[in-house]
């Protein structure tokens, strides 16, 4: 039976930063890529994976190993206890050993680290802003780069060093004895966090993280054309990356306010035009507002209903694809006087006498 204490060199009541310091040592000795033993690094590694894990050695302390599956001739019935002692097995296990199984024990795909967080927010612009391409600046708050290492963090004029734990893989091997057999699993390095590299000296600013809180001013670009929910994605605009990582995205979804005046669908525009009644009987040309500002005539035929919907083509919203424009609709609605002149009732009475 292995003693992992003997292996790293430690007494049994050594504190987690002995066993931890005497890892570093031997495993800097016995690096099979600085010329060392490889079994012997192995078995280092092995001593270091149970002792610096404080379940596995309470367990290893009570049981002189950590049971982790069979051996030829191993007795199953010590994994379930003997008699006046206690013994809690871990199904939990049972998962990760047929992962391992059917993985074929092969590395898994490196996760990006050191990537900054995407970021969401909400603009709202006015309808007025769909008209044109349109620049807005907003100040946003997130982890910014470190303006002293420059997101290294290192401390200026110091090295950055590959692991020698994982020779900057980012993962270290494990040997996993199972019910099944002995099987190789890759786990990420306890030394450098799977980053591969660590700074000699962390930076003073930012402790090693290469980024800090902060501020930043950003400019986004409005398209003309665009629509409530419709999402703006700026690359490298979200939270700065630790240690030299890429940034995260900024996606911006854009909430168009509603108009007083216009009602959007799509790319066209909809307003209300009330209309006399004589206006709307004889015809006549009424002035129409747009989402400019300006004033455009409407010529009205005679005989118009109330509800009566007149187009004026390419007065709409732009299209988002930047060929062409929508169409505003004009609903033309009579207006019934609720007051009238001595002289007015005298008109419509004659006109009521005609029929009209």
């Amino acid at each position: 039976m292995k003693d992992y204490y003997q292996i790293l060199g430690v007494s049994k009541d050594a504190s987690s930063e002995e066993i931890k310091k005497a890892y570093y040592k031997l495993a800097h000795k016995y690096h099979p890529d600085r010329g060392g033993d490889e079994k012997k690094f192995k078995e280092i590694n092995e001593a270091y994976q149970v002792l610096s894990d404080k379940e596995k050695r309470a367990q290893y302390d009570k049981f002189g190993r950590v049971f982790e599956g069979a051996e030829p001739g191993f007795d199953f019935s010590w994994a379930w206890g003997r008699p006046g002692e206690e013994f809690d097995f871990d199904f939990g296990d049972l998962g990760e050993m047929v992962e391992e199984i059917f993985g074929f024990g092969a590395p898994r795909r490196k996760r990006d680290l050191k990537k900054g967080k995407d970021i969401e927010i909400d603009l709202e612009i006015p309808l007025e802003d769909t008209l044109k391409g349109k620049e807005k600046e907003i100040t946003l708050a997130k982890y910014v780069l470190c303006s002293r290492c420059q997101g290294t963090g290192a401390e200026p004029g110091t090295p950055i060093n590959e692991c020698f734990s994982c020779r900057g893989t980012g993962e270290v091997q494990q040997i996993k004895k199972t019910f099944f057999g002995s099987f190789t699993r890759y786990t990420t390095c306890p030394e450098c966090g799977g980053e591969g590299y660590r700074p000699e000296k962390p930076c003073n600013v930012c402790k090693g993280e290469g980024r800090v809180r902060g501020e930043e001013r950003i400019k986004i670009f409005i398209p003309a054309g665009v629509d409530t929910n419709q999402v703006i994605k700026i690359d490298g605009k979200g939270e700065a990356g630790r240690k030299g990582g890429r940034s995260g995205d900024l996606y911006v979804r854009i909430f168009v306010k509603p108009h007083s005046i216009f009602k959007r669908k799509g790319d066209d525009l909809y307003i209300l035009a009330p209309i006399s009644f004589s206006r709307a009987a004889l015809g006549d040309e009424i002035e129409i507002p747009t989402l400019e500002g300006k004033k455009i005539l409407l010529k009205v035929p005679a005989g118009t209903q109330s509800g009566k919907i007149l187009r004026i083509s390419g007065k709409g919203i732009p299209h988002f694809s930047g060929y062409g424009r929508g169409n505003l609709y004009v609903e033309l609605i009579i207006k019934t006087p609720k007051k009238l002149t001595k002289k007015q009732k005298e008109l419509l009475e004659k006109l009521k006498l005609e029929g009209i």
